[in-house]
């Protein structure tokens, strides 16, 4: 057994306490934070990203609701909203983005769009070095999920957590309100040629429901499928909503006047955008919906 040196004086001793104590404090203030994105990924940081790159518009919103909107310095075409993002540099559309331009700001987090984005182009990120946190929200709780990682990643906590509260609160406050009232059958339109609508997968199909509507293709396989005319008319849905004002209804539709929506005037087009992008403002899409599936309960006979 090796018996302590007596050559060493006390003051060394608590010398080399200190320096021990001093070595666990810096481990512990560069211990990494770390999350799982909407894929599952992990994502690892060694300090707080204050240097970040929004590959969608959608994740921009999410980012300056979760109180990071001061360190994003890169965006993707339309990141309109809030109107500070618009004075962000852009790094290109959301399927052609230029990497250069990317690799230049020197990120220390790029979020991602899974579904928008090029899977190529991302990989490629992550070869570099850059972490990437893949943001795809499939359902509405997921945005208060996401408002709270990205925050964490930002170290912005206490404005994300505030803000997954707010939305939460205000998304139980729409579901008490809505979802057991009597079910409305929905075609949700989100392009004319080809015609084009969402499955259940998708979270457009989440705030059908949460109005208490029934999305007539959400058993269909693919995220955003093709249907016929034809299928639409067997269909008979009682409300048809245009997604993001791209085309009214109108137009289309009512040369078939036995259609149920048709007869009964429930050809809507909803706010641009509202809809279209899972953050924080698809409550005000959600709150508009709903209101436009209790106007048609309103003119059954």
């Amino acid at each position: 057994m090796q018996r302590p040196d007596r050559n060493k004086s006390p003051r060394s001793w608590t010398g080399a306490t200190a320096a021990m104590a001093l070595s666990l404090a810096s481990a512990a203030s560069a211990q990494a934070i770390t999350v799982r994105d909407d894929t599952q990924h992990a994502v690892v940081l060694h300090h707080p990203a204050h240097r970040i790159v929004s590959l969608a518009p959608h994740a921009t919103e999410l980012l300056f609701a979760a109180g990071a909107g001061a360190y994003v310095v890169g965006v993707s075409d339309y990141s309109d909203y809030p109107p500070e993002a618009k004075q962000i540099a852009s790094m290109g559309s959301s399927s052609a983005l230029d990497i250069e331009r990317i690799v230049a700001l020197k990120p220390d987090l790029v979020v991602a769009w899974s579904s928008g984005n090029s899977a190529s182009q991302i990989a490629r990120l992550r070869a570099i070095g850059i972490p990437v946190f893949e943001s795809e929200p499939r359902q509405l709780e997921a945005i208060a999920s996401s408002l709270l990682r990205l925050s964490q990643l930002a170290g912005t906590e206490d404005s994300g957590a505030a803000a997954a509260a707010a939305f939460k609160a205000r998304l139980a406050q729409l579901d008490a309100t809505y979802r057991r009232r009597p079910p409305v059958r929905v075609f949700y339109q989100i392009w004319k040629k080809p015609l084009m609508t969402l499955n259940d997968s998708h979270m457009v199909s989440s705030v059908i429901a949460l109005c208490g509507g029934e999305n007539v293709f959400g058993k269909l396989p693919q995220l955003a499928p093709t249907v016929s005319t034809e299928a639409v008319l067997q269909a008979d849905p009682e409300v048809i909503f245009a997604a993001d004002g791209g085309s009214s209804p109108s137009a289309g539709w009512r040369r078939f006047p036995k259609l149920t929506a048709v007869a009964a005037n429930n050809l809507f087009t909803l706010t641009p955008n509202w809809m279209s992008r899972p953050g924080p403002r698809i409550l005000d899409g959600a709150t508009e919906l709903c209101q436009k599936l209790d106007l048609a309960r309103s003119r059954r006979r």
